[in-house]
C-alpha cells in the first residue's frame, strides 16, 4: 500500500495502456492557454486549483494552487471506491452480496437506480453505478454497508490528508451536517489516479478494479470535453488516446481528475474550481475554462 501521496515514481502502467509513440518528438507543450482561462476566473473571484502530473517521468508539468483545499462535490465517491475494492480483493465482502436500499437511503439528483424498480443489487454493480453515473442512492447504500470512518481510515493509511469523504449524499445539509461531501487538494488527487494507473492503490487488483468501475463515467462535460469520446462509450484506445475520470458538481462546484494518456505520454490531472454560480454566464465561463485545460491535456500527450 502507498503511504505518502507526493510519491514521484514511475511504477507499472497497467491501468493505462501502453499507446504506440510518435518517432522524434521533442516538443514541451504549453499551458498557456489553461493559464489564461483559469487565471481569468481567478481574477474574477473563482479559487482554482490544478495539478497535471506526467505518468511517465512523474513531474508536475501543470500546477496552480495544488495544494489549496476545495470542495469537490462527487470526486470524494473515489474513496469509497477504493475501500469497496480493497474489500472485494481481501474477500471480506461479496461481489455477489446484496445491498437493501432503503428510505434512509433515498436522495435524488445523480444516479438511476433511484428510477429502477430494483430494490437491491450486488455491491459490485452499486459500484459501477457510482463509476457510470456518480449514483447517489447507490452511494449511500454503500457507505451504510461499508461505513464511513472505514473509508476515512483507509483514506488516513493512503497518506491523503487534504482530501476526505465527510458525509453521506444529502438533498439538504443542515448546520449540523459537514458543508460538503467531499473536499480534495488537486495535488493530492492527481497523485491518487497516478498512483491508481501503477498499481499502488492497496495492490493491483483493488486499483485495476476501481479504474474499471470509473471508466465507465458518463460525465465528459468538463475537462475531457476537448478529448473527443463518446460519453456512453469510451473504455477502449480511440485516435491513439486512452481515458478514464471522475467529476464533482454542486451549486459553485466543478471538479474533474482522471488519467490521459496518448502516444506521446500520459498524465494524471486534477482540477477544482469554487466560483459564485449566481448566473449561466459564469457557470459557461468556468466550463470553457476547464475545456480549454482539456484541449491543453490532449495537445500534451500527443
Amino acid at each position: 500500500m502507498v503511504e505518502q501521496p507526493l510519491l514521484r515514481t514511475r511504477g507499472a502502467q497497467a491501468g493505462p495502456p501502453r499507446l504506440p509513440r510518435h518517432a522524434a518528438i521533442e516538443r514541451k507543450p504549453g499551458f498557456t492557454p489553461s493559464f489564461r482561462s483559469l487565471g481569468a476566473l481567478a481574477y474574477e473571484g473563482a479559487r482554482v486549483s490544478v495539478a497535471v502530473v506526467d505518468l511517465d517521468s512523474g513531474e508536475t508539468v501543470f500546477a496552480v494552487d495544488e495544494r489549496l483545499v476545495l470542495p469537490t462535490a462527487s470526486i470524494g465517491k473515489i474513496l469509497l471506491l477504493i475501500e469497496v475494492s480493497a474489500r472485494l480483493t481481501e474477500r471480506t465482502v461479496s461481489d455477489y452480496a446484496i445491498a437493501d436500499r432503503s428510505v434512509q437511503d433515498a436522495v435524488a439528483d445523480s444516479g438511476i437506480w433511484q428510477h429502477l424498480q430494483a430494490p437491491a443489487l450486488p455491491i459490485a454493480d452499486l459500484a459501477a453505478l457510482v463509476g457510470a453515473t456518480s449514483d447517489n442512492l447507490a452511494t449511500n447504500v454503500l457507505l451504510r454497508q461499508i461505513g464511513l470512518d472505514a473509508v476515512r481510515s483507509r483514506t488516513e493509511r493512503l497518506g491523503l490528508v487534504r482530501t476526505a469523504l465527510l458525509d453521506r449524499v444529502r438533498d439538504v445539509r443542515g448546520p449540523d451536517d459537514a458543508p460538503q461531501l467531499s473536499v480534495g487538494s488537486a495535488a493530492e488527487l492527481a497523485w491518487l489516479f497516478q498512483a491508481l494507473a501503477s498499481d499502488q492503490i492497496v495492490d493491483a487488483t483493488t486499483s485495476r478494479r476501481v479504474l474499471s468501475w470509473l471508466s465507465l463515467n458518463s460525465d465528459l462535460s468538463m475537462v475531457a470535453s476537448a478529448f473527443g469520446r463518446d460519453p456512453l462509450s469510451h473504455r477502449g484506445v480511440e485516435h491513439n488516446t486512452w481515458m478514464v475520470n471522475k467529476t464533482g458538481t454542486d451549486l459553485g462546484v466543478r471538479s474533474e481528475a482522471g488519467l490521459l494518456r496518448g502516444p506521446r505520454t500520459g498524465i494524471a490531472y486534477s482540477v477544482s474550481v469554487h466560483f459564485d454560480d449566481a448566473n449561466l454566464a459564469a457557470r459557461l465561463r468556468v466550463m470553457d475554462a476547464l475545456r480549454t485545460l482539456g484541449v491543453d491535456l490532449l495537445e500534451y500527450v500527443h
